[in-house]
Order: C-alpha cells, then sequence, then structure tokens
C-alpha cells in the first residue's frame, strides 16, 4: 500500500509539491547542495521516509462551513456545506513528539463538483493533561484541483490547520482565510477526521 500511495503521490504532486518546503525539512541541510546531495534529493528522501514509515491514515471529509458574515444569505442558499469525501494518507510521529503528514483526498466543493487535493501537512502536538486527548496546530501545503479555478489544473496552497484528539483518531480543521474586500469568497472552516491505522 505504502509504494502504491507513493507512486500516486508523487504523479499527482511532485511537479509542484516542492513548493510546500516540508516544513520539517531544515534549512542548513536544504542549503547544503552537492553533485550527489541536493535539496530536491533531499525532499524526496523525506517524503520517502514519511511513505515508507509512517502509520496508514483514513480521511473522511464532511463539513465546509462558510463564514456568515463573508456571504450573503443568496449566495450561501446557493453552497454545498456538505464536503463529503475520503482520503488516504501516511502519518509519521517526529522524534520531539510532532508529526508530519502526506496525504491525498477527494471531496464535494462548494459547487458541488470534486475537489483533488495532495500535500503535506505539519502539525506540533500538546498534550491536555490528564487526558488521552492532544491539541495540534500547524499547516498544510497542498496541490489543489477544482472546476472553478484553473480548469482543474492543480495549483499550489498553503493553509493553517488545527487539530484535537488522540493518536489514532482527530478531527482536524483547515481554514481558507477571505481572499478579498469583496463578498463571497474565501472565509471556510472544512472540518474532517483522521483515523490512523
Amino acid at each position: 500500500m505504502s509504494q502504491l500511495f507513493l507512486s500516486v503521490f508523487r504523479r499527482f504532486t511532485f511537479s509542484g509539491l516542492v513548493a510546500l518546503g516540508c516544513f520539517g525539512i531544515s534549512t542548513s541541510a536544504m542549503a547544503q547542495q552537492s553533485d550527489e546531495f541536493s535539496w530536491w534529493q533531499t525532499v524526496k528522501d523525506h517524503v520517502s521516509n514519511i511513505a515508507d514509515n509512517g502509520n496508514d491514515d483514513y480521511y473522511f471529509s464532511g463539513l465546509a462551513h462558510h463564514g456568515r458574515s463573508t456571504y450573503s444569505a443568496e449566495k450561501l442558499a446557493t453552497l454545498n456545506e456538505h464536503a463529503w469525501g475520503l482520503g488516504y494518507g501516511k502519518t509519521l510521529r517526529t522524534g520531539d513528539g510532532n508529526e508530519e503528514s502526506l496525504f491525498a483526498m477527494v471531496l464535494k466543493d462548494s459547487h458541488r463538483h470534486p475537489q483533488y487535493q495532495a500535500g503535506y501537512a505539519y502539525q506540533w502536538l500538546y498534550s491536555i493533561p490528564h487526558t488521552p486527548l492532544e491539541l495540534g496546530f500547524g499547516g498544510t501545503a497542498m496541490l489543489m484541483s477544482r472546476q472553478d479555478y484553473f480548469d482543474n489544473v492543480p495549483f499550489p496552497v498553503a493553509l493553517p490547520m488545527a487539530s484535537i484528539g488522540t493518536k489514532n483518531a482527530r478531527i482536524m480543521f483547515v481554514y481558507v482565510p477571505r481572499l478579498s474586500a469583496n463578498k463571497n469568497n474565501g472565509d471556510v472552516l472544512l472540518v474532517f477526521g483522521r483515523i490512523e491505522m
């Protein structure tokens, strides 16, 4: 399963996924370029490490909440907030207890069309005392493909994310900020679940 995931992930994302920078890779390692070991090789090795050694994840999408002060009532009436979807990924705990993930998902967008996305996420995790729960804060960088942007041509996106849950099951939140002063764009909170096997 790891090899299949890595193959699909590379095909969909490597042309533009370098933009993610793999938050967990130190800039000093990327700066030490040589003929045998370039920053590109560092990124590929890092992605391969997560894909080969990470645990399997299954994603279940369900809610896309549009900000009520950003969208008019008329526009809200036309939008889909049931962002049903599925995904698969790999998550690896870092040495300091945080986590890195690779993922690929498809979900129903605000206009009821398929939205494809694949990328990288990094979260700093904080245990809630006297509970098995953890809070996570971080970000994700991905390539996304939507019918209403660039005619389905994948484009890069970097977004903040947060989560709450245990090591094996988390509720995840990704926020798309408002893109301009104009109404009816951005300001969307995507809520989805992740189960780690």
